[in-house]
């Protein structure tokens, strides 16, 4: 960052997301419903300049100051969604944390039935650089397969491929010599970690997904977590595996790399279930019911 954006302040939407409102995209969200202001005036951009985060609410709640960037491993078991609301009712991963944790996002997602590492953090611009390909970490995962290898396609996502119009990068894949009635185990690396990636290249190889199991994310890895269990970086590990992130932030930014236990348990923690006497949606929205359904989701997300 230069001197001179160093002097002038930090994008609100970068601020926000350190702060934990949300990802830097869902806080732009936040922005174009409306949402943000400062002392009691509507921001109208994302790019908005900020030197605190006094005077800032979202959702007419205030903003604390960023706390420091803290990392979580948290074992994904099947059966829960990687979101913070479901229409539907269905079981989330934030529903099933640790009261005393603060409010997190997660980085990425794992699919309703995919399990394994997760990764969560109570810093959006940390969330966003470790989600980004640039970063070059590498995703592993266990997988159970059942069919019959087209070997010519399975040599193909090795390289690099693209189906139904997406560009695939190469990947690793490492067959297991033991097999399990006509099931096979597999390993499988992956840079990007896009939509149901796994899934989609080995069905393009012929072989159906049974199980679906991340290991590790980078420098991160599952061990022997149990299942369903959550467990905090050490924040050695963090700034050694990280640095990248925190030379980006500025010298203030900095001085928060050194975490505070928080003492309260509950503080912040989203809320994700829909209010009881909740009036059905309408299925024709208006641009300003759009903005007032952002608002209701986004709530959970806030003090």
């Amino acid at each position: 960052m230069s001197e001179l954006n160093k002097n002038n302040g930090e994008r609100i939407a970068k601020v926000l997301a350190r702060s934990g409102v949300g990802s830097r995209r869902a806080v732009e969200r936040m922005i174009d419903a409306g949402m943000v202001k400062i002392d009691g005036k509507t921001v109208q951009s994302p790019a908005t300049l900020i030197k605190s985060v006094q005077g800032i609410t979202v959702d007419d709640q205030k903003v604390n100051a960023p706390e420091a960037a803290r990392l979580w491993i948290y074992h994904k078991p099947t059966g829960r969604l990687t979101t913070y609301y479901d229409p539907g009712g269905r079981p989330t991963i934030f529903e099933a944390l640790p009261d005393n944790m603060p409010r997190v996002i997660s980085i990425g997602r794992l699919d309703l039935n995919t399990e394994g590492l997760l990764l969560l953090t109570n810093d959006g611009g940390l969330a966003r650089w470790l989600e980004l390909p640039s970063t070059g970490w590498i995703r592993s995962y266990r997988v159970r397969v059942n069919g019959r290898f087209h070997h010519k396609r399975l040599e193909e996502i090795t390289k690099g491929v693209t189906i139904d119009g997406t560009n695939y990068r190469s990947v690793e894949v490492e067959l297991d010599e033991r097999k399990e009635g006509v099931n096979q185990w597999l390993t499988i690396r992956i840079k990007e970690g896009k939509n149901r990636e796994v899934r989609k290249l080995l069905e393009y190889a012929g072989l159906t997904v049974t199980r679906l199991l991340r290991t590790s994310y980078g420098p991160f890895e599952l061990k022997t977590l149990q299942r369903g269990s959550v467990e905090e970086v050490a924040v050695s590990l963090l700034k050694q595996n990280c640095d990248g992130y925190f030379q980006t932030l500025s010298t203030e930014v900095n001085e928060y790399v050194t975490p505070e236990k928080s003492k309260s348990k509950g503080t912040g923690w989203a809320k994700t279930k829909p209010k009881k006497n909740a009036k059905p949606k309408n299925k024709h929205h208006s641009p300003t019911k759009d903005k007032n359904t952002n608002a209701r989701k986004f709530r959970s997300r806030l003090k």
